[in-house]
């Protein structure tokens, strides 16, 4: 790992600094602020399959929760042969109560299953996988894994980023999307999609690894779903100044969802 704060969901990836300059965009701007506050972290590097079993593991919970979970299905399962093959030939019970800290174990050891089963099918196991998902084509290798049951969008692209370490990578999960629609970098009523589409369009290829892991970090430190800390004044956000605060309203302490509020772009 990086050194970055134990909080941080980056997945490894190498410490880097990228030059600022004068941003072109506020959402770049934004993104060099975050820099600035966390860390600038290049990514990729990891190994594709087990980057998409942990991310399948991370979905709707915590790291505190899914990391525990992915230790422990390495400790069974990840004996020196192809960890694709020995997950698609495994007992999804036992997994189930391998992964159970991660929540949802029942669902996650079927879609664990599946996508091995499609891996060796497909590509005849982990490391191919890896090679499809390192120098394929982006979009081609996005498409593919929107294909596996079970993975969406901010799964797809964590992989792209984390394993493949493709550029222009942003992917959108609750943090991203409650953040990127409150600070007004994209239309309060975008759907994760059309979070990811703005922000990719408006941030340097080399700083979207970054603003991902350092935006959550900020989502869970600053600008939380139910009480940001614009609401104890300008003093308590270091980003208060660039934010529009969609939704929020700190003279009354009222928070809604930005798309409530009838903003639009």
């Amino acid at each position: 790992m990086a050194e970055e704060p134990a909080e941080n969901i980056g997945d490894g990836g190498v410490e880097a600094e990228f030059a600022t300059g004068t941003p072109d965009t506020r959402a770049e701007a934004v993104v060099d602020a975050l820099g600035d506050i966390y860390w600038q972290t290049a990514y990729g590097g990891r190994d594709a399959f087990p980057c998409l079993v942990r991310t399948i593991l991370s979905q709707n919970t915590s790291d505190t929760a899914s990391q525990p979970a992915f230790d422990d299905l390495l400790g069974r399962y990840d004996d020196g042969r192809d960890l694709a093959a020995t997950l698609a030939a495994a007992d999804r019970e036992t997994l189930a109560d391998t992964i159970a800290s991660a929540g949802l174990y029942n669902q996650k050891s079927r879609v664990i299953v599946e996508a091995a089963e499609e891996v060796v099918a497909d590509f005849g196991g982990a490391d191919a996988f890896d090679d499809f998902v390192r120098e394929g084509d982006p979009d081609a290798v996005r498409d593919r894994l929107l294909e596996i049951r079970g993975v969406g969008p901010k799964t797809a692209d964590c992989v792209l980023l984390f394993a493949g370490g493709r550029g222009g990578v942003f992917p959108v999960d609750t943090h991203v999307h409650r953040i990127a629609r409150r600070m007004g970098l994209a239309p309060a009523d975008a759907d994760h999609e059309g979070v990811r589409a703005a922000l990719e369009a408006a941030v340097p290829t080399e700083k979207c690894g970054f603003g991902h892991t350092a935006m959550i970090q900020f989502g869970r430190e600053y600008c939380t779903a139910r009480k940001p800390a614009c609401l104890d004044g300008p003093d308590a956000c270091p980003l208060y100044d660039s934010c529009e605060r969609v939704g929020v309203v700190p003279e009354t302490g009222e928070v809604v969802d930005p798309a409530e509020t009838g903003a639009a772009d």
